[in-house]
């Protein structure tokens, strides 16, 4: 059997994945969409960035990064969630298929990024998923948008499916670190429990470390218009 790179526990669904791979071979433009709505949110955000550099305000983005979802976990995806294995499951059911990940300095400039671009008159919400004000039990916090946008190519226009992450640098420096522990499977069970522990510390203190830094930026601007 051709290695794939499926875990597992889905190996044994090898006939389904290649079924489902030969259709999506089959549709004009499958990956294409996302890939085109994916750079599109990446333009925005940039756009975005140098309006408000152009203003005289603060860069409200450091960074921006995009992800396209791998076939396989697409497919891995379906089978955990249960859904089904079609091409029309996955525009239906799937909404990380495209991902943008934006990296603001604080906590403020995540909400008003995020309040930004839900402005823009062609950008559907369809669920908001605020883990900065109801943070993950093992302390995770992101604001997460899930989006719709229009996407125009030859085989018609259409309405694609986005994932938009936006957080602070330090909420992303311990989503980076919780994210690799999290894939470590052969780490010892006593010692995993106390790095996850750790982490959960790790992810107040760095919560306590962006609200101070935003008061001190408060009172750095307050100085500087009295100047």
């Amino acid at each position: 059997m051709p290695n794939t790179g499926l875990k597992k526990e889905h190996m044994v669904d090898y006939a389904e994945y290649m079924d489902l791979r030969a259709k999506l071979e089959h549709t004009p433009g499958f990956f294409h969409y996302y890939r085109f709505a994916m750079e599109d949110l990446e333009t925005r955000f940039s756009m975005l960035n140098e309006y408000f550099s152009l203003a005289g305000e603060q860069n409200p983005i450091v960074d921006i990064r995009t992800r396209l979802k791998t076939f396989d976990s697409i497919f891995e995806k379906l089978k955990r969630r249960g859904f089904p294995v079609t091409v029309q499951s996955i525009t239906e059911n799937l909404y990380d298929v495209a991902g943008v990940r934006v990296i603001c300095p604080f906590i403020d400039d995540v909400y008003r990024v995020a309040d930004t671009l839900l402005k823009q008159e062609d950008i559907v919400l369809i669920e908001k998923k605020d883990y900065i004000m109801f943070p993950k039990n093992n302390g995770y916090r992101s604001l997460h948008l899930l989006i719709e946008l229009p996407v125009v190519l030859p085989p018609g226009r259409r309405m694609i499916k986005a994932e938009v992450q936006l957080r602070t640098i330090a909420m992303e420096f311990w989503a980076n670190l919780e994210h690799k522990m999290r894939y470590k499977r052969d780490m010892d069970p006593v010692l995993l429990k106390g790095i996850s522990d750790e982490l959960k510390e790790c992810a107040v203190i760095s919560n306590e470390l962006d609200r101070r830094m935003q008061q001190i930026h408060y009172r750095i601007e307050g100085e500087e218009e009295e100047e």
